[in-house]
């Protein structure tokens, strides 16, 4: 989280508008996966800011360890309340085709939008 913040400090400093941050959550190819807290602290950071999130969640079936619970930012967003889930602006982006078969050659996907200005 610390990079995230001084990234956006840096970029303020040179007077460039952050405007989104994209997150890829499973990444891809090694399926590792955010935890609530930390989707929870770049909600925070991003409703702080005023920056869109971008929300890569494709891979959400990939996941290769039972240990680990997939927690969507759309999801977790909702849960976390007000002021968050008014104003925190979000695009999350999903598949019907990598988590059914796995089969790399097939498209087919959507993204659901919230709080957009």
């Amino acid at each position: 989280m610390a990079n995230i913040i001084k990234v956006i400090s840096e970029s303020e400093s040179k007077k460039i508008k952050n405007r989104a941050l994209v997150v890829i959550n499973p990444g891809n190819p090694t399926g590792q996966v955010l935890s609530k807290e930390n989707i929870e602290d770049i909600i925070k950071v991003c409703y702080e800011n005023s920056i869109l999130i971008m929300a890569d969640e494709v891979y959400q079936k990939n996941i290769y360890s039972d240990k680990v619970k997939f927690s969507s930012f759309r999801s977790v967003l909702h849960h976390m309340g007000e002021p968050y889930k008014s104003a925190v602006e979000l695009i999350s982006l999903n598949s019907v085709s990598k988590g059914l078969f796995g089969e790399c050659g097939l498209r087919g996907g959507y993204m659901e939008c919230h709080n957009l200005d």
